[in-house]
C-alpha cells in the first residue's frame, strides 16, 4: 500500500470517527413535559426538617422540635416518634394516638419549617453546575429554581443536552430539559416544571 493510499485511509478513519463523536454529542433524550402542578404531592417530612407540634389546650405539650438524623423526634410525655417519611397529616395524627394515654381526646396540629425533606424526596444537581448539590423541594418548583440554587452552569456545560431522571410509574426515565435556551435565550417554554426525586444531570460540551 503506497503512502497516498494510506493517508487516504487514516483520514477517512478520523472522519468516520469524528462522526461518531459528533453522533455521540448530538444524542437527545426524549423531551420532558410539562407538569400539572394541581397534582403536585404532598410534603414529606425529613431528618432536618423543623416541625411545630401544637396540642389544642396543652401549651405545656406544644414545642417546636427538630426532625433528628434518625427520622425521630422528641417532644414532652412522648419520646423517640418517627416523624420522617410521613406528611404534617400523618404525623399528627399518630401523635394523637400516642398522646391520648395522658390527653383525653388531643387534638395536634404540626407545621414544618426549614424545610430540607427526605433525601430521595429532594433534587439533586450533578455536573457541569456552578455548584452541584441536593436542594430540598419547593411546591410548584421549576429548572429556573433549581438553577438559581445552584448558581446557573460552567463555562464547560451542555446546556442543551442536559436531562431529569424522574421516577414515573415506578420506573426510572431519562428526560432532555433545555438550560442554555432557558438561561441564555430566556425561552420560557424551556422553564418546565420538576418534581420530588429527580436528579438533574448537566454533561460536559465536548468542544
Amino acid at each position: 500500500m503506497n503512502k497516498h493510499r494510506l493517508s487516504g485511509c487514516i483520514g477517512l478513519l478520523v472522519v468516520s470517527l469524528l462522526i461518531l463523536v459528533l453522533s455521540g454529542c448530538a444524542t437527545r433524550h426524549p423531551p420532558l413535559e410539562a407538569v400539572d402542578f394541581a397534582g403536585s404531592p404532598d410534603y414529606i417530612i425529613g431528618p432536618g426538617d423543623n416541625v411545630n407540634i401544637f396540642v389544642w389546650r396543652q401549651p405545656e405539650l406544644s414545642m417546636s422540635v427538630p426532625v433528628r438524623p434518625d427520622g425521630k423526634i422528641t417532644t414532652p410525655l412522648i419520646e423517640d416518634v418517627p416523624a420522617a417519611n410521613k406528611t404534617p397529616t400523618q404525623l399528627a395524627r399518630d401523635m394523637e394516638e400516642v398522646l391520648s394515654v395522658y390527653v383525653r381526646d388531643p387534638v395536634v396540629t404540626v407545621i414544618v419549617t426549614g424545610f430540607r425533606g427526605p433525601y430521595d424526596q429532594q433534587i439533586r444537581v450533578v455536573g457541569q453546575a456552578a455548584n452541584p448539590q441536593a436542594i430540598p423541594y419547593n411546591e410548584n418548583m421549576t429548572l429556573l429554581d433549581v438553577m438559581i440554587a445552584v448558581g446557573g452552569v460552567t463555562e464547560f456545560a451542555a446546556g442543551n443536552r442536559a436531562s431529569i431522571v424522574r421516577n414515573i410509574n415506578g420506573e426510572a426515565r431519562q428526560l432532555g430539559v433545555r438550560i442554555n435556551d432557558l438561561i441564555n435565550k430566556g425561552d420560557i417554554e424551556a422553564n418546565v416544571a420538576v418534581l420530588p426525586g429527580d436528579i438533574l444531570i448537566i454533561p460536559e460540551s465536548w468542544f
